[in-house]
């Protein structure tokens, strides 16, 4: 159990699993570059010793895989498990107190403990001398990527009441004013924004801690979604073994435990401009007005460490705090959800984009043909509730004769190709929220949703090479096969919907008169055939990424029935559109500068690269 970042930092290189990079590194561009190498390769985590322009060190890469993770938790996490499924089934104590005595233990040590005062090694320092980590190209400016930020209920403050949450926090560029104001971004159903909106209403600034570093567990308590009643700060001591430790300062909070604190206020109604910056969908989100705060102080305990991770297309660092949640929460879908069996989130296709799920369906013996009504219900509640009502497209389904894993995406996918009635079970949700990193719809947040529900006999075999509908299409070329029952089609570019319109109605006559094609029920239409059948990652980041549902979904001899969409053939036009945001790619010139780290001698000489 870690009292600190540096102690976790040691007992990973006494194990292996961290490498000291000696020679001084640019904060811009080099360090994230290094990073991603590194990640890539699944190599160790990270100390960067000399950081061109800042006297601090910097760690990354320190979650960079789930068994890192649970090595760094080995101690804590059964007690923690123990206690999240205490929360989420609160009868099981009554039921068996004796059983619950020590996870009640661990819960009543964990409770946060209040200090006075500034830490004795705590020092008052400017954002410019922070590790400016400027990650991508066309980033707006240097961003902490690693923050915990804490902000208090207004109207119930204290502690118990307040909001741990990870938003992004840009630190320079932009119209900021350096080391007076910073930005934040964040959704305004989260934490803070809620907390905010209760400050504007009350005519207040709200007053705002960001804590960086500390024990690793601070860091996974920011991003945890927490049973109802258990605060952060609380899961933080349960992870950490260790009681959160803080004091009131100039009415702020300050962690005694983190490496740097920054506070300040944000004023009602203010805003500045914020981004871009690389985003886990793989693309920028692009620069827009969100609210800034005003710097109050900033801290940095004596040989503070800057932790820091890289965001981009999937599988980056993030994935491995997606599985350690899953590890932690465990069955917590179920009971959130009745008759939910599992969600996933997909990680290869940006996470919100695309959620797989296997539900119950209860009602079939009431039905003389087998098919989706209990999984529709479900459906619903899925698309409903948290960060899972950020999803664009939901595939559900029912186990039958034998289990199914929404983990293995091809069989996954299969399964429901093999079953779905494309006149029956695609239901859309139009006008409505998604993510508002996700400029695939309408405007920022808004977009589209659809939900295949497939269940009952296989219908179809699925095709494994391209059917003869697809060949010799004029402007629709290089059909290729990327999985069964999905084909890839290379179109034009992509200029206006009206445009589009046009084309998949071309598209969709052409295939219908080759005759039926139920072998192939998802076609996909893209830019480029080959990179889409590549890999299943390439297909699910591209396809699901870049498409809208409502404006991007057409069939083969559609139809409207009852105000029901009905197609023998789903078509997917996955083509880059002018308004999405531009993907993420790395800058030559660094790439080829960061080879130095990686020569004979040099200190990432032994780490084997792909």
């Amino acid at each position: 159990m870690y009292q600190n970042l540096e102690q976790c930092i040691l007992d990973l290189e006494k194990n292996g699993q961290l490498v000291r990079i000696h020679e001084e590194v640019d904060p811009y561009l080099e360090m994230a570059a290094i990073h991603l190498k590194v990640h890539t390769a699944g190599g160790p985590a990270l100390l960067f010793e000399n950081i061109k322009g800042s006297k601090f060190r910097a760690i990354s890469n320190l979650f960079g895989n789930l068994e890192r993770s649970k090595f760094i938790f080995r101690n804590t996490i059964t007690t923690t498990q123990q206690v999240i499924g205490l929360r989420n089934d609160p009868m099981s104590a009554l039921k068996n107190p004796f059983k619950h005595v020590t996870t009640g233990v661990a819960a009543s040590k964990a409770l946060p403990m209040k200090k006075s005062g500034i830490p004795n090694d705590f020092k008052e320092i400017q954002i410019s001398e922070l590790p400016l980590v400027h990650h991508w190209p066309d980033d707006g400016g240097a961003f902490v990527t690693l923050p915990q930020v804490y902000s208090e209920d207004p109207e119930k403050p204290g502690i118990m009441n307040a909001n741990l949450g990870m938003y992004r926090v840009q630190l320079s560029g932009n119209d900021y004013e350096m080391n007076k104001e910073i930005g934040l971004h964040y959704q305004i159903h989260r934490g803070i924004g809620v907390h905010q909106a209760k400050a504007n209403k009350l005519g207040k600034p709200l007053k705002v801690s960001i804590f960086i570093g500390g024990p690793p567990a601070h860091t996974l308590a920011a991003v945890m979604p927490l049973p109802e009643g258990l605060s952060e700060m609380t899961f933080a001591g349960l992870l950490s073994g260790r009681r959160f430790r803080y004091s009131n300062v100039d009415g702020y909070c300050i962690s005694h435990d983190a490496d740097f604190v920054i506070t300040g206020d944000i004023h009602p109604g203010e805003t500045k401009p914020e981004g871009p910056f690389g985003d886990h969908l793989g693309y920028y989100s692009l620069t827009h007005p969100f609210p800034f705060m005003r710097v109050h102080k900033v801290y940095a305990k004596q040989n503070a460490i800057w932790p820091f991770t890289v965001v981009g297309r999937p599988p980056q660092e993030d994935t491995a705090f997606g599985d350690l949640i899953h590890e932690l929460t465990g069955d917590a879908i179920k009971q959130e959800i009745p008759g939910v069996k599992e969600v996933h989130a997909v990680d290869a296709a940006g996470v919100h984009p695309l959620l797989f799920a296997i539900g119950s369906e209860r009602y079939t013996p009431y039905q003389k043909v087998k098919q989706p009504a209990e999984l529709l219900t479900i459906s619903n509640r899925i698309l409903g509730t948290g960060q899972l009502s950020l999803a664009k497209y939901l595939f559900i389904t029912a186990e039958e004769d034998k289990p199914l894993s929404t983990h293995k995406e091809v069989d996954f996918l299969s399964y429901i190709l093999e079953r779905i009635d494309l006149r029956r079970d695609l239901h859309f949700q139009t006008n409505t929220t998604i993510d508002t990193l996700d400029y695939s719809g309408t405007g920022l947040n808004t977009g589209s949703k659809v939900v295949f529900a497939a269940y009952g006999d296989v219908k179809r075999d699925l095709c494994r090479e391209s059917p003869n509908n697809l060949k010799d299409l004029r402007e629709f070329k290089q059909p290729q096969v990327v999985m069964p029952g999905v084909v890839a089609i290379q179109g034009p570019a992509f200029s206006t919907y009206e445009k589009a319109q046009e084309e998949l109605t071309a598209l969709s006559h052409a295939i219908q008169m080759k005759g039926a094609m139920p072998s192939c029920p998802m076609v996909i239409l893209c830019d480029d055939s080959e990179f889409i059948s590549q890999s299943v990652s390439n297909f699910l980041w591209a396809t699901f990424t870049r498409s809208n549902p409502s404006h991007d979904i057409y069939g083969v001899n559609s139809k409207y029935d009852n105000k029901h969409w009905a197609c023998d053939n789903v078509i997917i036009d996955a083509r880059i559109k002018p308004h999405h945001a531009p993907p993420l790619i790395a800058d030559p010139v660094v790439e080829n500068n960061i080879k130095r780290f990686f020569a004979k001698g040099a200190s990432l000489s032994n780490v084997k690269l792909d």
